[in-house]
């Protein structure tokens, strides 16, 4: 993918704190987190130490907790510059993607923000460890990333390339597209209802957030910024995280019941859904017989 390095205020850098989760973790409360997740976490799954989700973590609402300031690492310093600097363009060209998409609809658009974090965060859900991998936290609309679960991806799940990288800030971006035009309020809402249709409600919104993710991909192509191989390190990834192969990692049974993001062939099929058109209109995955 064709880059450069970019500016912007709404990425804070907190790596350079220390004690990011004092005396604190994320609220779990019975059922699903605000933005409808039930998530298995990729450190569970695959045994061992680091970590990460695929790519969201079971959040509750801690209305005590305070999101972090910035304190960045000097550039010349820091030995994941151009992670750091890649993740910010990737996250700036999405947010003004979908920006630009609300606006031509004649639709306002909260920017989020995303934040760097090292070992642990406190955030407007709560408290989370580097062990959850990327995540959204729809309370104070922030994207949260530790830069080390890029070597995750690439050493445990068997996906790596930096596209497979942008597919996942992409990914959480579109959980933030859900909370703007509420899709995650409407899933919590009736999860409340029927705490039975958790799971399936789970997935349909994660696959919907795959398919916005292809979306953007499309714009990135029509562009011709996309380079040879891109689209197959999304593809790679997005089955590195199915369910499905996720469960199989970790020696156990396949359990379709216990899906809470979906089969790879989904989250494939749906992140294609949104590449191959650029339609947001195309990831109305709540309204799809077969998903």
């Amino acid at each position: 993918m064709k880059w450069k390095r970019v500016s912007n205020p709404d990425v804070i850098d907190t790596r350079g704190r220390r004690g990011g989760m004092p005396g604190g973790r994320v609220a779990l409360p019975g059922g699903v987190g605000l933005v409808g997740v039930l998530v298995f976490l990729a450190i569970q799954l695959l045994g061992g130490g680091g970590g990460g989700s695929a790519f969201d973590v079971p959040i509750g609402l801690d209305g005590g907790a305070r999101p972090p300031a910035a304190d960045p690492i000097p550039a010349s310093q820091d030995p994941e510059r151009d992670l750091k600097d890649f993740s910010t363009y990737v996250f700036t060209d999405t947010v003004s993607s979908w920006q630009a998409t609300f606006q031509r609809s004649g639709k306002s658009f909260d920017r989020p923000k995303m934040v760097l974090f090292r070992d642990g965060v406190q955030t407007g859900c709560g408290a989370a460890s580097s062990a959850v991998g990327p995540f959204y936290c729809p309370a104070d609309q922030r994207v949260y990333l530790d830069l080390s679960f890029e070597d995750e991806l690439q050493q445990k799940l068997g996906a790596g390339g930096d596209f497979a990288w942008a597919y996942v800030i992409a990914h959480e971006v579109g959980h933030h597209v859900q909370t703007q035009t509420g899709a995650s309020q409407r899933v919590e809402q009736l999860r409340r209802e029927d705490p039975g249709s958790a799971n399936e409600l789970s997935v349909r919104l994660e696959l919907q957030a795959d398919c916005y993710a292809g979306v953007w991909a499309h714009g990135v192509f029509a562009r011709g910024d996309l380079e040879s191989g891109d689209v197959q390190e999304a593809m790679t990834a997005a089955e590195a995280v199915g369910d499905d192969r996720l469960q199989r990692r970790a020696g156990g049974q396949v359990d379709p019941d216990t899906f809470t993001h979906g089969t790879s062939a989904q989250r494939q099929k749906w992140f294609d859904a949104g590449y191959e058109g650029g339609d947001p209109g195309a990831c109305d995955t709540f309204a799809a017989d077969q998903l």
